[in-house]
């Protein structure tokens, strides 16, 4: 089991930024993958961006350039940089953690973005 708290959402105007926390109350060290999905209205899920517990890190493409994600292994968390924001970029943010050898997710209980034109 690990815990997820997510943080930092709130409504930006178009081309700004924002961060994204996620506490996580596991060591990064048992987990295979940490990333953020996000969800607009009426759309699917969709992976932003994921780190692997080896390093390797995969972005939407719609998102490239733009997010960053990273980690503070010191203090379990893990950040969403987001720049040049887009009205498109509205959503719920969800933190997500891969765990163990069946890869069990588990997810944050999400955080609003909203970007304005």
């Amino acid at each position: 089991q690990v815990q997820l708290v997510e943080s930092g959402g709130g409504l930006v105007q178009a081309g700004g930024s924002l961060r994204l926390s996620c506490a996580y109350s596991r060591s990064i060290s048992t987990i295979n993958a940490m990333g953020w999905y996000r969800q607009a209205p009426g759309k699917q899920r969709e992976l932003v961006a994921r780190e692997t517990s080896g390093g390797t890190t995969d972005y939407a493409d719609s998102v490239k350039g733009r997010f960053t994600i990273s980690r503070d292994n010191a203090k379990n968390t893990v950040f969403l940089q987001m720049n040049s924001l887009k009205p498109e970029d509205t959503a719920v943010y969800y933190c997500n953690a891969v765990i163990g050898v069946y890869n069990v997710h588990y997810w944050g209980q999400g955080t609003q973005v909203t970007v304005s034109s």
